[in-house]
């Protein structure tokens, strides 16, 4: 029979993880980030922010090298400084960087961030508490089986936030007058910009949807737009 203490400890923990994991990432956050001040960027953050009904959007610096955006948790917005040096290098365009900030809006204007937070401490009380029961049914194996069934659930849940976030873009993009075409033109370099490896790897097993099917989406919904 099913012990219920150890589930009960496991979603306790998965409680105490999510409590812990979103003051340490507002700590970090708070300790290397400061306010975006660019004549360029303040210009493409304040076509959106009109489309939005907005005084301002404010934007932050993360101080770490990888190219990326992040929404935090409690709504602010960051793109690392290794993004930024991109764009001043002129690598990445102002308003392909504007819909990065336009992507990580969506996250937070669709409850993403937050969730996500949630949910990977779901899933690790959750990878504990089926581990418990399966490890029981099938000994040996039950603990992968559960790490498998989780790390599943979360890429795709990750994946169709990815998607939802890149419609929100796209519309807030054209609502602003900037367009979905820079959001495209940097999907196009964005694996040469971080180097990555996602293609040696099954679709459904990323966090992200592969960078031609994201193209394919946004093109998909400029398409109807334009009828």
């Amino acid at each position: 029979m099913i012990r219920v203490l150890p589930i009960l400890l496991a979603i306790a923990y998965g409680v105490a993880m999510y409590r812990f994991s979103a003051w340490r990432t507002a700590k970090e956050l708070d300790e290397k980030s400061t306010v975006l001040v660019d004549p360029k960027l303040n210009e493409m953050s304040n076509k959106m922010a009109r489309a939005l009904d907005l005084d301002r959007i404010k934007v932050h610096i993360y101080e770490i090298e990888p190219v990326n955006g992040l929404a935090a948790p409690d709504g602010r917005i960051f793109i690392t400084r290794g993004f930024y040096n991109k764009f001043r290098a002129g690598e990445v365009t102002a308003e392909e960087l504007a819909s990065v900030i336009a992507h990580e809006l969506g996250h937070v204007a669709l409850g993403h961030s937050r969730r996500r937070m949630i949910d990977f401490s779901g899933q690790n009380a959750m990878r504990m508490a089926l581990g418990m029961i399966l490890s029981r049914i099938i000994p040996g194996i039950g603990m992968w089986i559960a790490n498998t069934l989780t790390t599943l659930l979360a890429a795709k849940l990750s994946r169709s936030d990815e998607y939802e976030a890149d419609a929100y873009a796209a519309a807030l993009l054209t609502k602003a007058g900037i367009g979905v075409a820079p959001q495209i033109s940097l999907f196009e370099k964005l694996e040469a910009l971080t180097q990555s490896n996602h293609g040696r790897a099954p679709a459904w097993l990323l966090s992200h949807p592969k960078t031609d099917e994201r193209i394919a989406a946004l093109t998909t919904l400029q398409s109807k737009w334009d009828k």
